[in-house]
């Protein structure tokens, strides 16, 4: 039986003036195994006995809601919004109120809550956000026209640190453990302290490109042009379907790439240019779809084929300089 029938029955010896102990006899009678407690059915006879009438459960009030009204929501939200980078316990103290008050008012009421500031290469002016939204606009235009014809014919480029030897991740040493089994454990290793620059020239198909800075040089504006002139030489080379065709080319915005030498070089050579937003670093395809997942195939051929791109370039290099004296 459920609890409200026990109810009535104990009402139902109430009314006809059984005592306590009859009851409970009567009950442990004929309802042996599920009847209810003598200090239950003492405590209904104490309830009939003031006047109560229902036998049902009536709800409880539950805690009294002290602090948090209206008021004092509408207030930590004004401090809030002043100053978002309150802690609770400060408002707290502002307030005079308990902390566990004050996280219920943020996250049930205001339904608010705290999250680290996300940290981000440059912050952007008006200017270059609307720059960058517009070339976004015009490539997308471009690619919409024909996009099996715009993946032939672009090429980018971009530069890296490659380090003669760099240790594998974490992940690359996760290992199956059995219940109880601590964690495998291996030593710490850096870096080497030796590496070099790596510029790629590469496009839908693969990489078309690879030069190695020789150490102590820089990048300057001659040496991309010169680079530039190996660039369409192979791609008359690996890309023949691209001699009658015009190249879309595309680079970022480093100092070699933009100055009057290489700009000149780019027009001489007839490459249609793809202009990239300023300081929009995640907009540069190479560090998304080839150097995290090529650096170890590169630092396997570093020394093998840095000889032989230098020494082309080199011969390219003395011919700048002798037209430019």
């Amino acid at each position: 039986m459920e609890k409200s029938d026990f109810r009535v029955l104990i009402k139902h010896y109430f009314l006809r003036g059984k005592t306590i102990s009859e009851t409970k006899v009567k009950l442990d009678k004929y309802y042996s195994g599920s009847f209810p407690s003598y200090g239950m059915v003492q405590k209904w006879f104490a309830e009939f006995c003031c006047g109560r009438t229902s036998t049902e459960t009536q709800p409880s009030p539950g805690r009294p809601n002290e602090v948090t009204t209206p008021e004092m929501i509408n207030k930590i939200h004004d401090m809030v919004l002043e100053n978002k980078k309150l802690k609770v316990r400060e408002i707290a103290k502002m307030v005079g109120i308990s902390n566990e008050r004050v996280c219920n008012v943020l996250h049930q009421h205001l339904h608010m809550k705290k999250l680290c500031v996300r940290w981000v290469p440059r912050s952007l002016t008006i200017d270059q956000k609307r720059i960058r939204v517009n070339n976004s606009e015009q490539n997308l235009a471009y690619f919409n026209r024909n996009p099996r014809e715009f993946l032939r014919r672009f090429v980018t480029m971009d530069e890296t640190w490659i380090h003669y030897y760099t240790p594998d991740s974490r992940e690359a040493f996760r290992e199956c453990v059995e219940p109880g089994e601590s964690a495998p454990k291996r030593p710490k290793t850096q870096k080497s302290a030796g590496k070099v620059i790596v510029s790629v020239f590469w496009d839908a198909r693969g990489i078309i490109f690879i030069n190695y800075l020789e150490k102590g040089r820089t990048i300057t504006g001659i040496y991309y042009a010169a680079l530039l002139d190996i660039l369409v030489d192979e791609i008359k080379e690996k890309r023949p379907h691209l001699q009658k065709k015009k190249i879309l080319y595309h680079d970022d915005n480093a100092p070699s790439h933009t100055s009057i030498i290489a700009q000149t070089k780019k027009h001489e050579l007839g490459l249609e240019l793809f202009s990239h937003p300023p300081y929009s670093l995640d907009l540069a395809h190479s560090d998304y779809y080839l150097f995290q997942t090529s650096k170890d195939g590169f630092v396997v051929s570093v020394f093998s084929r840095m000889k032989r791109s230098n020494v082309k370039l080199g011969r390219i290099l003395k011919g700048c300089k002798n037209r430019a004296t």
